[in-house]
């Protein structure tokens, strides 16, 4: 059974994204599985949740934003002048649920933060944030190779280096920084230095 609703899902994912994308997917789904052996995590949820991470990414933005007030989804100024990069994965977490069947909830939440983080996050939710960063295909951001190694010794510091090194890119690049993502620097900042 769970072999078949991998294969399904495979398929609506190398429909609905281009190429590109698709290969990222296949690529984050399998190193979310290899991080979950590691850490005993289930696997199972990990290659679910790694395929459908991105399944809204190909959305228009002006869909994206039409789905998030279909559902009530708040959507954050950041988000607004952002929708692709962000409000993907909130617009995911419901494509996983309505139009995937998904109904696991630390499934459904680890697509919804995989972008942002959250506070406090589940360790699938932590698995699916790390692969996106460290999946073989990822060529240029910093610090990878040590991340890469610290990804299957701690996910707590793992994802406070991404958090750390992502905030250091916005704010050199100028770029918008969603609250969230500092929320969630701030607190396994805090988490960790205890």
């Amino acid at each position: 059974m769970k072999s078949a609703n991998l294969k399904k899902l495979r398929k609506a994912m190398e429909k609905e994204l281009n190429h590109k994308r698709y290969e990222h997917t296949l690529s984050v789904a399998y190193t979310a599985a290899n991080l979950a052996m590691v850490h005993s995590s289930d696997t199972y949820k990990a290659l679910i949740a790694g395929l459908l991470h991105d399944c809204a990414k190909c959305i228009s933005d002006k869909k994206l934003i039409a789905i998030c007030e279909k559902h009530s989804i708040d959507i954050s100024e950041v988000e607004m002048n952002n929708p692709s990069a962000l409000l993907h994965a909130k617009v995911g977490a419901v494509l996983a649920n309505e139009k995937y069947g998904i109904n696991d909830e630390g499934i459904l939440n680890a697509i919804k933060y995989h972008t942002t983080g959250r506070p406090d996050m589940s360790k699938l939710e932590k698995i699916l944030y790390i692969a996106d960063y460290i999946e073989p295909g990822r060529k240029h951001a910093p610090n990878l190779k040590q991340i890469r190694a610290m990804a299957y010794q701690d996910l707590d510091k793992t994802l406070l280096k991404i958090l750390e090194d992502t905030l250091s890119y916005l704010m050199s690049a100028g770029g918008q920084i969603d609250p969230m993502t500092k929320e969630t620097y701030e607190y396994y900042r805090k988490e960790i230095l205890l």
